[in-house]
């Protein structure tokens, strides 16, 4: 993805243009994640969501965002969500944020994470809703990101966790305004439909019968 190795900079400076976009993303990501266990997170990135939610190691294909997330502390290693180098089981919970619009194979993600995911292990997805205001204004702006973006609807990830074998699926949404008119940190609500940006978690099923 050569668009995030020359705009690396310019992608980790949008939180803090849109602090309270962010910080509100933020937020309903820290109602869900786990307080304790081992964490991955798939196109970490900068580093701008493991960082504050304590998640310890991250891939990514980028080395130029992931010289950022180093800086952060947090464990990188250069790859793709399509081929984890990490062991069956290894972690108790995955955060893929916004990344899953960007990979070649999708399905193989989720099959990837739910490999390397302890059994009863959560995974959890935060996507811009293609059919929000928000991922209308997106699909419309062609920004220098989001132009190779194919985006998702939740309907569409749900689908793609219950393919896969996830169970007690549950989502989250919160931005209900454009991030640059957000001023102040948003309350997140259950489902979807209104906001911008929706969370999907899903808990793996053990291998045998549950």
């Amino acid at each position: 993805m050569d668009i995030f190795n020359v705009y690396a900079k310019r992608y980790d400076d949008w939180y803090e243009k849109n602090k309270f976009a962010y910080l509100s993303e933020l937020k309903v990501l820290k109602y869900v994640i786990p307080q304790k266990g081992k964490g991955l997170e798939i196109g970490v990135g900068t580093g701008r969501f493991a960082e504050p939610l304590g998640i310890k190691v991250g891939i990514d294909p980028s080395k130029k965002m992931l010289k950022f997330a180093f800086r952060r502390n947090i464990k990188t290693f250069v790859g793709k969500g399509e081929h984890l180098p990490f062991k069956n089981g290894e972690f108790d919970f995955i955060l893929i944020v916004i990344t899953l619009c960007f990979v070649d194979n999708p399905e193989k993600v989720i099959a990837e994470s739910k490999r390397v995911l302890r059994d009863k292990g959560k995974l959890i997805i935060g996507i811009i809703d293609k059919n929000s205001k928000l991922g209308k204004f997106y699909q419309k702006k062609k920004s220098v990101f989001y132009r190779v973006a194919n985006f998702f609807s939740p309907e569409e990830v749900i689908n793609l966790l219950k393919n896969n074998g996830f169970k007690s699926i549950v989502t989250f949404q919160t931005i209900f305004d454009l991030p640059e008119n957000i001023k102040k940190v948003e309350k997140h609500k259950r489902g979807y439909g209104k906001g911008g940006f929706v969370v999907v978690l899903g808990k793996k099923r053990r291998n045998h019968a549950d």
